[in-house]
Order: C-alpha cells, then structure tokens, then sequence
C-alpha cells in the first residue's frame, strides 16, 4: 500500500526544478532589457535638470553678490566668492552659499568667466562628455538662454 502522505512530503522539500528557475531568469532578463535603459535615460535627464538648478541657485547668489557689492566677482576671484571673501572684499555679507560651490553632476567644477561673452559673467557646465558643444546627454548647460 502507498502511503501518500509520505509522497507529499517529499515532493514539498525538493524545491524549484531547474527549468522553473531558468524560466524566472528569462524573465527577469526581460524586464531588465526593457526598463533598463528607460531608467538609464531617466537619470541622464535629472543630471541636466540638476545642473540647471544649480545654475540657477548659483545666478540667485551672483545676483545679491552684485546687490552687497557692486558688482559680479571676478574671473580670478570666481564661485569661491560666494562662499568666502577672497581678497577681503569691501561690502561682502556672505556667505551666499549655504553649502559651498558643489561640482556638476558629472563631477567637475562649473566653469565660471567674468566678464562673459554673453552676459556679465557666464556660468556653464560641459555636460555629461566634459567637451564644449554637444548634443543630448553632452549639451552643454548654461546660465545664457542658448543652454536652458
């Protein structure tokens, strides 16, 4: 006579057979195919918005920079003087940066020149390949209407 009971019991301990394991693999390869690079395009575009916003916050502090002292730092004395007086500046009530000057989002310094070609001062970062110019993820991002 069979005894089922012992039959069910063995059939609970075996586990997954190797083709139900191979099908969850297959599957899980699916989804990572197709949501992947959805997520990697994602975060490429926060990057630039990042970088945009931290332009902008940057504008914001040039702005009372040049409202306490009369005018935008200098090429020499650039981002740094929004976090400390360099060169003991007449007038400065900073800091105008909470945190300090952060890098861009692909970790370089934002480019800072006084006078600009476009403004007062320009404010850029070259983007996700470091190179001036570009296109997609590589535009540059910039403080003059071009780059926003």
């Amino acid at each position: 006579m069979v005894n089922f009971k012992d039959k069910k019991v063995k059939n609970a301990q075996r586990g997954f057979s190797l083709i139900e394991l191979i099908v969850v693999l297959v599957i899980l390869g699916l989804l990572a195919a197709v949501v992947g690079p959805k997520v990697m395009s994602k975060l490429r575009g926060s990057r630039s918005q990042i970088a945009k916003m931290q332009i902008t916050e940057f504008e914001e502090a040039l702005d009372l920079f040049n409202f306490d002292v009369g005018r935008y730092p200098t090429g020499e004395e650039g981002l740094r003087a929004l976090k400390e007086n360099v060169g003991n500046i007449p007038n400065w009530s900073g800091p105008y940066l909470k945190k300090g000057v952060p890098k861009d989002p692909w970790g370089r310094d934002y480019i800072y020149r006084a006078p600009g070609q476009h403004g007062e001062f320009d404010l850029y970062s070259l983007g996700a390949d470091g190179q001036e110019g570009g296109e997609a993820d590589n535009t540059d991002i910039t403080s003059w209407n071009e780059g926003k």
